[in-house]
């Protein structure tokens, strides 16, 4: 007898092939199962219990299940909250082009111009130094900084570029900005740099055998081979400038109100529907913004 390609042939006295078990052909899912089950329990209910929460009746001094959108609505009527949400969109956007505006050529020298990777390595380490201390430690450090007798109006002084102290320095927006930048500038630093020393020194090599100048090197090779890692680092920086309420309410002496201070006061007066519907505008503008920086470059196929 000739077998043909769909043909299975049984060698006399020996039993077919045993059947893979359910587990062995749906592996691939009982692998994802433990993933699944954590996001689903510590991500999807705790949203949805927020969403939820948020269309709840809350009164003076008590809140109650009947669903409602007075919340809502009084979040949306208020200038307090809409003004504390355009300045929390307003920071981050500051603070978003300030840390790529300084973290990225810090990532340009370590990641290219510093060759030898032992040095590059304790560059980054250096860069996570102020990480060994507590995150309000290094906030308030800030204070005795810019503050009217502070350091940094005593050394302009000193130097005759100022004639009296400045006092915008601290308790204003402008602090709140400072101190933010200073925390999370190292975000952006780390993913670019390692994007950049993955660049194939021969395609530099190449551009400039060409005759490709250095601006043209970097801005048709090295800039969009480094844009994974900008990505990564804006997601990094906008995660968590717009959750942010600890650095405004130390530096700024609550007089900067972001939405995450919003939610802290409110959860703190047990107004539990009002922090719920700011949770929830807060987690779309999240989402928004990620989803907005993920467009930029496939994250999957680049890294």
């Amino acid at each position: 007898m000739t077998a043909t390609n769909t043909d299975i042939v049984y060698v006399a006295g020996q039993s077919a092939p045993a059947k893979p078990s359910f587990l062995a052909r749906n592996r691939h899912y009982v692998l994802l199962l433990p993933g699944v089950l954590w996001m689903l329990v510590f991500l999807v209910m705790p949203l949805l219990m927020m969403l939820y929460v948020s269309f709840w009746t809350q009164t003076t001094f008590a809140i109650h299940s009947t669903l409602t959108l007075k919340s809502w609505v009084t979040f949306f009527s208020s200038d307090t909250y809409v003004e504390a949400l355009m300045r929390t969109l307003r920071i981050w956007l500051i603070v978003l082009g300030l840390t790529f505006a300084i973290g990225y050529p810090t990532a340009l020298f370590i990641g290219q111009f510093v060759r030898d990777k032992t040095v590059q390595t304790i560059l980054l380490v250096a860069c996570v130094i102020p990480f060994w201390t507590s995150f309000l430690i290094r906030v308030l450090a800030w204070r005795p900084m810019l503050g009217r007798e502070g350091a940094i109006n005593i050394v302009l002084m000193k130097f005759g570029v100022i004639s009296h102290p400045i006092s915008q320095l601290l308790f204003t927006e402008l602090s709140v900005i400072i101190g933010m930048v200073q925390i999370y500038v190292v975000f952006m630093v780390g993913p670019i740099a390692f994007m950049l020393a993955r660049i194939d020194d021969s395609l530099i090599e190449a551009a400039r055998d060409l005759g490709a100048s250095p601006m043209t090197i970097f801005r048709r090779i090295i800039f969009p081979l480094s844009l994974p890692g900008v990505t990564v680092g804006a997601i990094f920086v906008s995660v968590m400038v717009l959750g942010e309420f600890a650095t405004s309410a130390a530096l700024s002496g609550r007089k900067v109100n972001l939405l995450g201070n919003i939610i802290v006061t409110q959860v703190g007066s047990l107004k539990w529907a009002f922090a719920a519907v700011a949770g929830v505008v807060l987690t779309v503008v999240m989402a928004a913004v990620i989803a907005g920086l993920l467009r930029l470059v496939d994250l999957r196929r680049e890294l």
